[in-house]
């Protein structure tokens, strides 16, 4: 491991990792816990495989009535949400890397410019095959009429900016993670199972730069080993108390 790069004191020296756990206080399930949608359901999974929905019009109208009823769209920001934009509004936070698409750390007032998306965004859909893009809610408000809504400029298929299975994270978001993990002092990854690669090997990436690694989970992950500190508290609790001990040492 090599030493850490010193930073200025008022440097944002924090990179914050969040997955499906931070917002599941918000009523949006996760998917791989104890009572997750996949957990519970192993064919729902199917819905997001990239050459079953573009092969199967079937899957896209299960696809996009799954999409419609999704909690997302009336979920509010939790209390863990709201500290880490307390984090970044404090100069201390460097980025906001997430495996979340509800776009709940926007909602709570981060700078999206912070907020990093490796798995994409509901909030917007695009034509597979000319590439325009709709908000989604705008595509949903055809569902009663179009099932499986067509692209309107080229007839192709439409599909959520969510990273489907088969489909590659957005380069720039995934350069973008590497970089925020390399620089951070400290590097806390919150509510993820860390084993969805190639997000999860951004706490090694941390590590290896020389970063205080902190986990909190529910349950265990691979990467346990490599923390200075794991949290097992429930998420609105730890986050806050995290983000008044990482102010307190500043």
């Amino acid at each position: 491991m090599r030493a850490a790069v010193p930073h200025h004191a008022d440097a944002p020296t924090v990179t914050v990792l969040t997955g499906a756990g931070i917002s599941t206080a918000s009523g949006i399930p996760d998917f791989r816990g104890p009572q997750g949608v996949w957990t519970r359901d192993p064919h729902a999974a199917d819905l997001l495989e990239l050459d079953l929905y573009v092969r199967d019009p079937a899957v896209r109208e299960r696809g996009w009535r799954m999409w419609a009823e999704h909690p997302a769209w009336h979920a509010h920001p939790t209390a863990a949400h709201r500290a880490l934009v307390e984090l970044e509004r404090a100069g201390a936070l460097l980025a906001t890397l997430t495996q979340n698409f509800d776009g709940l750390h926007q909602a709570a007032g981060a700078d999206p410019e912070r907020v990093v998306e490796l798995h994409g965004s509901l909030a917007t859909t695009s034509c597979l095959r000319c590439g325009t893009t709709w908000p989604t809610r705008e595509v949903l408000a055809r569902l009663p009429a179009e099932p499986d809504p067509a692209c309107t400029v080229c007839g192709g298929v439409l599909k959520p900016d969510v990273v489907y299975f088969g489909e590659r994270l957005p380069e720039d978001a995934l350069e973008r993670a590497v970089a925020a993990a390399t620089d951070a002092v400290t590097f806390v990854a919150i509510g993820t199972t860390l084993t969805v690669q190639p997000v999860a090997s951004l706490a090694a990436v941390a590590v290896d730069a020389g970063a205080r690694l902190v986990v909190v989970n529910a349950e265990p992950t691979p990467y346990d080993h490599l923390a200075d500190e794991v949290v097992r508290d429930p998420i609105d609790e730890a986050v806050p108390a995290l983000v008044a001990d990482l102010l307190a040492t500043r």
